[in-house]
Formats: C-alpha cells, sequence, structure tokens
C-alpha cells in the first residue's frame, strides 16, 4: 500500500466518523456536539453615563435629559489555540483613537488578547455623548471594558460559527445628483445595501447561540434633529439612545430570553440613512425606531433560526484559524497627510475588513467583488479610528455633503482599497509569499511587520 492510498483510507475513514456524529448529534433535539479547535467567550456591559441630564449628544449635537434605552458594548474574546483575537463594539458615534488604545491596552492586559488582536468598533450612533479620556464616563467605560474582557475570558467555550443573511427594508441612499451636483435627498434609486449579514456562535448546549453578530448598513440617526417641521421632536429627541442598532440588539436577546449576548457592526454606512421623508428628511417618533429595531432584529432572528436546522449544521467548518493583520496608511488629505488604521481579521472562512471612519456604500461593494471566492466579506466602518467621511473618488466629481466634508482627498480611495486587498492576501493565506516557509518569504513577511504602527499585528498568522 502507498502513502496516497493509506492517506486517502484514513481521510475516508473520518469522514464517515464525522457523518456518524453529525447523525447522532441530530437525535439530540435542540443539542448538537460542537467540535471545533475554536473557543468564544462574550459579555455585555451597559456604559451608559451615570449622570445623562444636560449631556450634550455628538453627531447632531442637541442637549438630551434622561435615558430612552441603555447604552451597551458586547466584547467577544476568540482563541483558536494559538492567536487569539477580540471583537468590542460600542454604541457610541465612533471609535476614537485615544479610546481604541486604551480599550487596547486594557483587554491586553486583563484579558490576554494582542493589542493588535482586538477590532474596536462603533455602530456610529448619533444619541450618545463624546469620548474625553480623563472624563468621569471615559474612565468609566474603560474600566467597563477590561471588567468585561476579564469576565468573557473566564467562560471561554468551544464553539462553530453558522453565518446567513437576509434583508432590511429601512434604509435608504440620501444622495442625489441633479444638473451635475449632488444635493441632500432620499433616493431609492442610489447604491444601497439591505443585506444583513449574521454570525452565530455556538457551544451546542441549546438551540440558543452564546453569541451573535449582526452587520447591516444604515446612519444610526433615527432620533436626530431633520426638518424644524418634525413632530414630536423637531429640535431632534430629547433623550438618550442606542438607536436602531440598540433596538435590534434588545430584539434579538428577547427573543433568546436574554441567555445570547448580540453585537452590532456598522457597514459602509457614509451615504445611507433611515428612510424618514421629510424636508430633507425628519426626526423619528417611537413607531419609526420600533419598525427599525424589529425590522433588523426579525431578520437577524429568522438567520439565526435557519442556522441550526441540520442542513446548514452540516455545512459547517470544524476549523477556524484566527489571522490578524493591520497597517497604518499615510492618506493624501485637503490639508496634508492623514494616517490612517486598516485591520483584517480572517476567523476560518470570515474575513472582516475595517476602516476608521465613514465609508460610503460603495466601496464595501467594491471590496466584496474583490475578496468574495476567498472568503465570505464582512466590510466594516467606524472602527480602530475615527477619520471621518471616507468618499470615494467619484463622489468629488459632483460633490454633496460627504466629500465636501471629507478630510480626505479624492486619491485616498485607490490607497484604501490597495491596501486592505493587501491585508486580505495576508489573512486568507492562499498567496504563496503569505504561507511559504522560504528564507527570504520569511524575512519578507517580517519586514512588513516590522514597519507597521501596530505591534504584533500579524502575530500567529503565518
Amino acid at each position: 500500500m502507498t502513502a496516497r492510498e493509506a492517506t486517502l483510507i484514513l481521510w475516508g475513514l473520518l469522514v464517515g466518523w464525522h457523518s456518524l456524529t453529525v447523525f447522532a448529534d441530530e437525535t439530540a433535539d435542540g443539542q448538537f456536539t460542537v467540535q471545533s479547535n475554536l473557543r468564544a467567550g462574550v459579555t455585555k456591559v451597559d456604559i451608559t453615563p451615570s449622570e445623562t441630564d444636560g449631556v450634550i449628544v455628538t453627531g447632531h449635537r442637541r442637549t438630551v435629559f434622561g435615558v430612552r434605552d441603555p447604552l451597551r458594548a458586547g466584547v467577544l474574546l476568540l482563541d483558536d489555540g494559538e492567536t487569539k483575537a477580540a471583537i468590542v463594539t460600542l454604541d457610541t458615534i465612533g471609535a476614537w483613537d485615544e479610546m481604541v488604545k486604551l480599550v487596547r491596552e486594557r483587554i491586553q492586559s486583563q484579558a490576554g488578547i494582542p493589542a493588535a488582536h482586538v477590532m474596536v468598533a462603533a455602530s456610529h450612533n448619533h444619541s450618545g455623548p463624546a469620548f474625553e479620556p480623563e472624563s468621569k464616563w471615559g474612565r468609566e467605560l474603560i474600566d467597563k471594558i477590561g471588567t468585561a474582557a476579564m469576565e468573557a475570558a473566564k467562560d471561554l467555550r468551544s464553539v462553530t460559527i453558522g453565518y446567513g443573511e437576509d434583508q432590511i427594508g429601512f434604509n435608504i441612499n440620501r444622495r442625489k445628483v441633479i444638473n451635475g451636483r449632488a444635493v441632500v435627498s432620499l433616493n431609492p434609486e442610489g447604491p444601497n445595501d439591505q443585506r444583513v449579514k449574521v454570525l452565530r456562535f455556538d457551544d451546542g448546549r441549546s438551540l440558543t447561540p452564546l453569541a451573535v453578530v449582526m452587520h447591516a448598513v444604515c446612519h444610526p440617526c433615527f432620533f436626530t434633529w431633520g426638518d424644524k417641521g418634525s413632530q414630536p421632536y423637531p429640535n431632534g429627541y430629547p433623550r438618550m439612545s442606542a438607536d436602531f442598532p440598540g433596538e435590534a440588539q434588545t430584539f434579538v436577546e428577547m427573543c433568546y430570553g436574554n441567555q445570547t449576548s448580540s453585537l452590532f457592526l456598522q457597514g459602509c454606512a457614509g451615504d445611507i440613512r433611515p428612510n424618514l421623508p421629510g424636508y430633507p428628511y425628519r426626526c423619528a417618533d417611537e413607531a419609526d425606531i420600533q419598525w427599525a429595531g424589529r425590522d433588523l432584529g426579525g431578520a437577524v432572528v429568522r438567520t439565526l433560526a435557519r442556522g441550526v436546522t441540520r442542513e446548514q449544521l452540516r455545512e459547517r467548518p470544524a476549523y477556524y484559524p484566527i489571522r490578524v493583520a493591520s497597517s497604518v496608511v499615510s492618506l493624501p488629505g485637503k490639508e496634508g497627510r492623514l494616517d490612517a488604521e486598516l485591520q483584517a481579521m480572517k476567523i476560518g472562512p470570515y474575513l472582516l475588513l475595517t476602516m476608521p471612519g465613514e465609508p460610503m456604500v460603495e466601496y464595501g461593494f467594491r471590496l466584496e467583488q474583490a475578496i468574495a471566492d476567498r472568503a465570505t466579506p464582512i466590510i466594516v466602518g467606524y472602527a480602530n479610528g475615527n477619520l471621518g467621511y471616507i468618499a470615494t473618488a467619484d463622489a468629488y466629481e459632483v460633490g454633496g455633503y460627504e466629500p465636501n466634508t471629507s478630510k480626505l482627498a479624492p486619491e485616498a480611495e485607490a490607497i484604501i482599497l490597495s491596501e486592505l486587498a493587501r491585508l486580505a492576501d495576508r489573512v486568507v493565506g492562499d498567496v504563496f509569499e503569505s504561507f511559504s516557509k522560504h528564507p527570504k518569504d520569511v524575512q519578507r513577511r517580517d519586514q512588513l511587520q516590522n514597519r507597521t504602527k501596530i505591534p504584533d499585528s500579524e502575530a500567529g498568522s503565518r
């Protein structure tokens, strides 16, 4: 018997054993065996400021009194046996540079996750406070996230990941080109992404997921001011809120008896907002926020329920290598160069690519088109920094709010797309140089790692 024949026989036995295991799992109704190299732990924490009367919220600035619903942070820790990573989600308008630095340092010290392997992502909520590191709320926020990471690290469990997509109907493009000039106008014909992408992390103990990560594309500005005729809140909603991402997370958790933790990742929403017609749009009321929260939450719950049918469970991988790569690129700005951190995080077949600001929706489409045949892409904005609007080069030709207020020059788009493609190559691992053991390739990888301003950004990814 040749070595190749022996290998094929062994592989056949393993496949047969796996099939028998799946069949046996199906006989335990409501439970399934999880055999995976990946472990996960998750904690959600309330980060609402203790003082909320008279606070000026950021985004569309206004003074609020009291709280409609809590602001929260989610901390998801991941460990593939060799490499550790973390995803932190926040019901804030941005992931400010100083916040990202402090969060990473705290998670590294309290949970043992390398700082460069921590993704810090904001929902872009327009009804929460700004972050000041020395403020009472700023210090409390960092402390709470550190404690949450420590708690999540105490309960790491073996998990597999299910993936699915659904649709929402409340988002719309807010740019329309008239006579060669972009104006602020709700535009149902404009580019838009109404997909909801859902990752469910399961320990198999029940049909309730350990953690849920939802990804959607829309400005969380339901509760901000619009035209002055918006009743009943012409000056904007008067209380603090987590807007539709908070409402959706609460809905999902409610559907599972508050026995799961849901986290929200914002997509490329720079020119996508809620479909609230007005002059040019109005502030939401309670009916609007319930519509959006339940539309997104319902799409997520549908996807979650479908994700544990036996056909879906059979398709899940058993091996989830974690690979993380980051770099800081110098981008051309209107008033000089600007640094921007870009990050790629791959968890098994799922590839998260981040940008530190408000990318227009076309960025997501272009990056997905480039990577979709090699991994399942999830493009995340508002993460690991707060650069402001990231407009496409084409948008500058017709102007409008996003390119006019952006700090970047049109040439930034090509650099961002090129660098994210390079980071994808490094973590997807199907490019020869990314896994070659030839000394020159190893040396080249080391040089790339040493040039980055993010330490250890590729540790464990070879």
